[in-house]
């Protein structure tokens, strides 16, 4: 494989690390739902962790955590082997790059719901919790009395408390969105008929 595709590879791996570093470090020396203020009330570290997808999206009961969990490494399995496979395809470096965020996120969200219940000995194999951490609500209020449904209700901007494995998974995902004509498109050589002759006048 030639050098200048490891680098997605040494990127994937900086990314795990570093999520597992940052996680590891919440864990020890935060408890749950407390919070660190970095940019006043528009930026924190607010410590949670969640028994289902990016963002803290939730995936009901028990037997869909297990569910969840194993389709997740199926699906880095299959990521895994796509980066390969692009790869030794010699596709766009921007499309491997952006493939190797994506795993790298996936696999770092993997590591905590297979092995941290067991770790932290509050679950079997397979249930552990996803810690999220970062916290950016830029913007909130309540929405006026007369827009539809939530009119009244409070607002947040941006809700989701999320992870360095959650932000690779969204700027691989988006990045392939914004730039998919550019990976993806075909070159069709000329390729001359087998009879043709060139006639000259």
């Amino acid at each position: 494989m030639k050098a200048a595709y490891t680098k997605p590879f040494l990127v994937a791996a900086f990314i795990i690390l570093a999520d597992q570093i940052i996680k590891t470090w919440v864990r020890a020396h935060m408890f749950l739902g407390e919070e660190i203020h970095l940019l006043g009330n528009r930026g924190m570290l607010h410590y949670t962790e969640n028994n289902g997808m990016a963002f803290g999206m939730e995936f009901g009961g028990e037997l869909g955590k297990l569910a969840l969990t194993l389709f997740r490494i199926g699906a880095v399995v299959a990521i895994g082997y796509g980066l390969v496979h692009l790869i030794k395809h010699k596709y766009h470096r921007g499309l491997i790059m952006n493939v190797a965020l994506i795993f790298a996120g996936a696999l770092g969200n993997i590591i905590d719901s297979t092995f941290y219940g067991i770790m932290y000995h509050y679950a079997p194999l397979f249930h552990g919790r996803v810690v999220d951490m970062f916290y950016f609500p830029l913007l909130s209020g309540n929405f006026p009395s007369w827009v539809p449904i939530w009119g009244g209700q409070d607002y947040v901007f941006f809700r989701p408390v999320f992870n360095l494995a959650d932000s690779a998974i969204s700027v691989g995902v988006i990045l392939i969105l914004i730039y998919q004509k550019h990976y993806f498109k075909h070159q069709t050589p000329e390729i001359s008929a087998p009879n043709s002759e060139v006639v000259e006048e």
